[in-house]
This record gives C-alpha cells, sequence and structure tokens, in this order.
C-alpha cells in the first residue's frame, strides 16, 4: 500500500530522515584528526552543562536556606559555581579554537552562528544567576547593574533587584531557552560533522 503523499507527517518523517540521517546523528567513527585536543573543548562545555543542570535541580528543590546553612548545600553550590566557571573556560576556548579553524566553512555558518548565540545567551543566565544568590555580592551587583539598564531602557522590562523575577528567568527560561540553542548546535555539528583543519582542505 503506498504511503499518501498529502499527510504532513509523512512528508515530516521524509524531510528529517533526508536532513538528518542515523549514521550523521550517531556515527561509529570520526576523522583523525578529532584526536586533537582542540576538539575536547566543545564535549567538556557540554558535560559542564549537564553538570550544571544537575546541580542547579538539587539547589531549585532546596531553596537558598539549605544552600546557605547546609553544608551539603553548601557542597552543591560549590559545584554549581564551579560547573558555571568550568563551562565559560571550555567554552570560550571552542570558541576561540573553531574561531582560528574557521570552522563555518564547509556549509557550517549556521553551526557557528548557532555557538556563538549559545555563548550569549549563557552570559545572560549566568548574570541572573549571580542575582539570586542573596547574598552581599548579589545586592551589589544588582544595584550596580540596575543603574546600567536603566539608562539604556531596559529597566522598564527587566528589574535587576526584583529576586523573584530574576529567579523565574533563571530557573524557568532561560536554561530552556540555552538548552534549546546548545541542542541544535549540536545536532548541526551531527549534521554537517566536525570542521577539519584548514590543512586538510577548506571545501569539507
Amino acid at each position: 500500500m503506498s504511503e499518501p503523499t498529502k499527510s504532513w507527517t509523512i512528508k515530516a518523517r521524509r524531510a528529517t530522515v533526508e536532513q538528518f540521517k542515523p549514521e550523521d546523528i550517531l556515527p561509529d567513527h570520526q576523522p583523525a584528526y578529532v584526536t586533537s585536543w582542540i576538539y575536547v573543548f566543545g564535549v567538556a562545555t557540554l558535560a559542564a552543562f549537564v553538570m550544571l543542570i544537575i546541580s542547579g535541580l538539587v539547589l531549585t528543590l532546596r531553596g537558598p536556606s539549605w544552600w546557605h546553612i547546609s553544608s551539603a548545600g553548601h557542597y552543591v553550590n560549590s559545584v554549581h559555581l564551579w560547573s558555571v566557571e568550568l563551562f565559560f573556560v571550555f567554552m570560550v576556548v571552542h570558541l576561540w579554537g573553531k574561531f582560528w579553524m574557521a570552522a563555518w566553512r564547509g556549509r557550517r555558518l549556521a553551526t557557528w552562528v548557532t555557538g556563538g548565540i549559545a555563548f550569549l545567551a549563557s552570559i545572560i543566565t549566568g548574570f541572573t544567576g549571580y542575582l539570586i544568590q542573596t547574598n552581599f555580592d548579589s545586592q551589589w551587583i544588582a544595584g550596580q547593574a540596575k543603574d546600567g539598564f536603566n539608562s539604556m531602557g531596559i529597566g522598564a522590562f527587566f528589574n535587576t533587584l526584583n529576586t523573584g523575577q530574576a529567579i523565574l528567568l533563571h530557573v524557568s527560561l532561560l536554561p530552556l531557552v540555552l538548552g534549546g540553542i546548545i541542542a541544535w548546535h549540536v545536532i548541526l555539528v551531527r549534521r554537517h560533522g566536525v570542521v577539519p583543519p584548514i590543512d586538510e582542505g577548506s571545501s569539507k
């Protein structure tokens, strides 16, 4: 029995299979140049992001009083903080490495752009995280940022001194946005493959 061509589900399935082949999404081998250390930082960024999500979920479930008073809370809070630090270090090295490799070659411009957008979204997400530390550091950061945002007209939409607004953005919205961008970035990497070194040929 032939499949009806007017079915949108069949069209969507065919388009997905054509664009994202299983052997590209889950490859069983990689080129030899992938063993270079510069290719490690993308995966390291993902690993730090996973630790961020796990530790952040624990902090969300237990609340501020737990991470301020409990020794276990101090530990999880430290894991979350250092995951943030490593996430940004790995991401910056990854971005600079791919910049000098001209990673937009071979129809990979969308991959490069989504990586840059992920970096910008990470800065915003990290900023809201600093605002909800509920300590003197976050109070000082919020006060200074409020003046800067008001001078640009952003203060009418985002009040850095409103802890509830910052918590909702940091916990509910921004991680989903950032996770979606990262997921799309990884899908594009799997679709087009990792960028080869320049001396391997710019057309690949």
